[in-house]
């Protein structure tokens, strides 16, 4: 019995190795996405200026990585409910004190940008097409950081404007970095604030600015379906959070997987398989850490480590095998 559609995906080429340098930008499905591939060891930086929904706002960020731009005391607001921040910067970057703001964010804008100089594939997932503009300003803002609605005018992007902006945001970043390529996505979680009809629009919007640009793009670009996986292939509220916005955490495992099956290498696959046992052995809490049973698992699991370091030596493994002796010497 066929209880699924099942997405067609057509295999990234070439697919990513460990070799691979990456840099995720996007919505919350993004750190997701971006947080496995980081875990699973690859090199990546994930968010650097944390959560962005908008394309707009993403292509405000990468332009001023790209453009190796650093901030300036002046660029930063004091937010009444958080602190020192921008209006760029997810609240996590927010610091009470001006000077410590500057140089938190300063730094990840820093890495971010020498890494988008050196990546091979650059992931990004839009979340929305609905932006917020603060009235003052006109500035198109990426956290609204819980201030007032009133000072701020909201608007859907259309598929023009998007791809009029990526089409100069794309040769920006192959000016700095010829061999980038980039990965879109298109963010599953719902955002029924803006009405079911609503979120189809603005979603719509996203996938047709995505076709387009891959269309025009078509040896650089290309799109992984992650929201056809979860809106189609899935397709049951079983498979969304309480909020029955956000995917479930078995949903977003689903998609990680036909993510892995279509997007990595032979090698990276066997790597997957291999080390997701680590990570599962090594979130394991015990009832009893100094328990001769406990510090027998941490020895064999230090001995699956090493192995697979001398099976892949060119991934670094070397803060779990630190760990692993921290535990089974407990």
């Amino acid at each position: 019995m066929q209880l699924l559609t099942p997405t067609d995906i057509q295999p990234l080429q070439p697919r990513l190795a460990h070799s691979h340098r990456l840099m995720v930008m996007g919505s919350c499905f993004a750190t997701h996405i971006g947080g496995r591939l980081a875990q699973m060891k690859w090199q990546a930086e994930v968010n650097p200026f944390g959560v962005l929904y908008n394309p707009q706002s993403i292509a405000q960020a990468l332009t001023m990585l790209a453009s190796g731009h650093s901030l300036a005391e002046e660029e930063l607001t004091l937010f009444p409910n958080e602190g020192w921040s921008t209006w760029m910067h997810h609240s996590s970057f927010s610091c009470p004190e001006r000077g410590e703001a500057l140089a938190l964010i300063n730094a990840h804008m820093e890495q971010a940008a020498q890494m988008l100089l050196d990546a091979d594939t650059l992931i990004i997932t839009f979340g929305t097409a609905w932006v917020y503009r603060l009235r003052e300003t006109e500035q198109i803002v990426g956290n609204c950081h819980k201030m007032p609605e009133r000072l701020f005018s909201r608007q859907r992007l259309s598929v023009e404007e998007i791809v009029e902006e990526y089409t100069a945001l794309l040769q920006h970043l192959w000016s700095v970095n010829p061999k980038l390529r980039v990965v879109f996505t298109v963010s599953p979680v719902r955002h029924l604030k803006d009405t079911l009809h609503g979120n189809q629009l603005s979603k719509s919007t996203l996938l047709l600015a995505v076709d387009a640009l891959c269309q025009r793009y078509p040896e650089k670009l290309y799109y992984f379906p992650a929201y056809e996986i979860v809106i189609d292939e899935l397709r049951d509220y079983r498979f969304y959070a309480d909020d029955m916005a956000h995917p479930s955490s078995g949903a977003v495992e689903y998609v990680w997987e036909r993510f892995v099956e279509h997007c990595t290498d032979d090698e990276a696959q066997r790597f997957i398989t291999q080390w997701t046992k680590v990570v599962k052995a090594l979130e394991h809490r015990p009832f009893r850490p100094d328990s001769p049973q406990y510090r027998n698992f941490m020895v064999q699991t230090l001995n699956t480590i090493n192995n697979l370091k001398d099976q892949y030596p060119h991934i670094e493994v070397d803060k779990e095998i630190s760990l692993c002796n921290t535990l089974s010497h407990t």
